[in-house]
């Protein structure tokens, strides 16, 4: 078995519940020869799942509030979108085939006699998100939507019911990672894809949500290869959608180079064939029209980001309720303890932060809790890891509270 490190050692034993421990910095992706990010945008299937099921719980909880006076047991953490079918062509072509979207999870319906309109919730909600975030789509001709809510366990019932304002009790054994700060390469593969999709559509309709950024740093070269999905009806003939990715090219090589500060190399829509007209136009600016389909947990982690040069979870975040599902509230507490260590602790250059609860549990103690840690110095020293292991603390303390507020509508 491999020696640890003296360092360690000293830091697991003086500062439990909490571990903290060193990390390398040739362990950061920044310091690597090779590294990998990708973001998905609004218009992404995967994206809309995520977006849809989290859309579904928040209004879920503002129901329960209003007609229960606090918020009963729900996890709606699934969800499937079926691509349609569609003929796009310059000038406007149609969709043939509707996207379906089904949403699945678990849901309390009410209590006694007292219910929701659960399905009508779900379907309004949906349409209400797919008509804000996608301007080309057409809610009611193009989309359907299918609830398979169901009422959940027992058990877990049961786990939601006793938490109150005494106690908050996790309701699954699960794990959260965060990191901190951003590699150059992540801020701008972030930058990039809100570049593209928080314009105001009247300044350039014929871009779709459905962007997809994949940034590939090695060593100090950077190539961006971007998805973006052209809107049909506002283009004319080959020439004006040349000249559009042209222009998108453009936005992205602008925002790349203000973070980077050097050239890059920048792709868009990589599998066009202009020679012979297959280009990537759509009817409604969105890939799940035709074929594309979407599923809940395939997308962007909490941070925005997939990153496979980092610690992630797998855990599909968007749903899941934010009161006792530590699926999602280890994740968000994970990414604000490393963010907060950064920020808040001299010396301190670099952060992950590692959670894992025990169902039945109270949410602010966690099985096990470890702090990874790069500093200016060649070790943590003793002031630098007990500011961390409080920072930590103080974060732990207070996602009972702030669980307890969300349970009464009060946050």
């Amino acid at each position: 078995m491999a020696a640890v490190p003296e360092s360690t050692i000293h830091y697991h034993e003086a500062f439990l519940p909490v571990i903290i421990s060193e990390m390398p910095l040739n362990s950061l992706p920044s310091q690597r020869e090779f590294e990998i990010v990708e973001r998905k945008g609004v218009g992404h299937p995967d994206t809309i799942c995520d977006a849809l099921c989290e859309e579904v719980g928040a209004q879920l909880q503002r129901e329960y509030i209003r007609s229960f006076g606090h918020v009963l047991h729900y996890n709606i953490d699934k969800a499937l979108l079926r691509g349609g079918k569609s003929s796009p062509k310059y000038g406007g072509g149609i969709v043939d085939l509707p996207m379906e979207f089904y949403l699945s999870g678990r849901a309390t319906v009410g209590i006694g006699a007292k219910t929701i309109p659960l399905e009508d919730i779900v379907k309004q909600t949906c349409q209400r998100w797919l008509g804000l975030k996608l301007h080309a789509l057409d809610v009611g001709a193009h989309t359907q939507i299918h609830s398979l809510i169901r009422p959940g366990a027992h058990n877990l019932t049961r786990l939601f019911a006793q938490s109150n304002n005494i106690q908050i009790l996790a309701n699954d054994t699960s794990y959260g990672v965060g990191h901190a700060p951003l590699s150059l390469l992540e801020q701008m593969v972030l930058s990039v894809e809100q570049e593209l999709t928080t314009a105001h559509p009247a300044s350039d309709p014929e871009v779709g949500e459905d962007v997809k950024v994949m940034g590939i740093r090695s060593a100090e070269r950077i190539s961006l290869t971007i998805a973006c999905a052209f809107v049909d009806r506002f283009l004319v003939h080959l020439d004006d959608y040349l000249e559009a990715k042209e222009r998108v090219k453009s936005r992205v090589e602008k925002v790349a180079r203000e973070i980077w500060g050097r050239e890059l190399d920048v792709i868009v829509n990589a599998a066009d064939l202009a020679q012979i007209g297959e280009v990537y136009i759509t009817v409604t600016g969105t890939s799940a029209e035709c074929g594309d389909d979407g599923q809940v947990g395939r997308g962007n982690r909490i941070n925005g980001l997939i990153t496979p040069s980092r610690p992630m979870s797998l855990e599909a975040a968007s749903g899941k309720n934010p009161i006792t599902h530590t699926g999602k509230i280890y994740n968000i507490a994970a990414k604000d303890i490393a963010e907060s260590i950064v920020r808040d602790v001299p010396g301190i250059t670099a952060a992950e932060c590692y959670l894992v609860s025990q169902i039945g549990a109270p949410i602010g103690e966690p099985a096990f809790a470890e702090i990874r840690a790069s500093s200016h110095e060649e070790t943590l020293n003793r002031d630098q890891a007990s500011h961390a292991r409080d920072i930590a603390m103080q974060h732990l303390g207070q996602l009972e509270e702030s669980s307890r507020r969300l349970w009464l509508g009060m946050a």
